[in-house]
């Protein structure tokens, strides 16, 4: 079981923004899932560095994140640095996913680089038939984090917190229309 840092401690400053980067490689597509205090506006990809970057900016000194990692995208060793030196951030690992928690001190712009020793584990690459150079370039060359809301809709697949908010809102609903349909009853009569 791997416990998320915030039930760990109480977080004043965590302001839990969710970013679920959706990184597409070799013909698979990674959903990467950041939870922090802090404004995720840039990442990259490098498939030979097997080495995924983070650029952001943060208002706050002490900054904390939660980093998803699947398993089957980058596994192995893992090697961080934040701002170009090495950090070495509380790593939790089971058969599906690295969960990374990143607790460090730095206000303004930085960049966090995460480099594994494994990429695309137990899976294989998949080459395109019609092998175009500019397709390579779109699926390999890095994503803007900005751009992620405003696709082609992908980014938005129904998860299982959703539902959970709508099953929630479903039964406040249920009972306030008993709750005034039993007060309309008991005035009538």
């Amino acid at each position: 079981m791997i416990s998320p840092v915030y039930a760990q401690s109480s977080l004043s400053d965590a302001t839990g923004l969710i970013n679920r980067i959706d990184i597409q490689t070799s013909g698979h597509v990674f959903e990467i899932k950041l939870t922090s205090n802090f404004d995720l506006t840039d990442y990259r990809f490098d498939k030979d560095e097997k080495q995924l970057t983070l650029y952001f900016d943060s208002g706050l000194e002490h900054n904390l994140a939660e980093l998803i990692v699947p398993q089957n995208f980058l596994s192995g060793n893992f090697t961080f640095y934040l701002n170009d030196q090495e950090f070495f951030p509380k790593i939790q690992s089971n058969e599906k996913i690295n969960f990374f928690t990143l607790n460090f001190t730095s206000l303004g712009t930085n960049v966090i680089k995460i480099s594994s020793t494994e990429y695309l584990s137990g899976l294989n690459e998949i080459i395109p038939i019609n092998d175009d150079a500019s397709n390579d370039a779109s699926n390999d060359a890095s994503n803007d984090a900005s751009n992620d809301a405003s696709n082609d809709g992908s980014y938005d697949k129904p998860s299982f917190e959703d539902y959970i908010i709508w099953i929630i809102i479903g039964g406040i609903v249920v009972v306030i229309v008993v709750f005034a349909i039993a007060k309309f009853l008991k005035n009538k009569n």
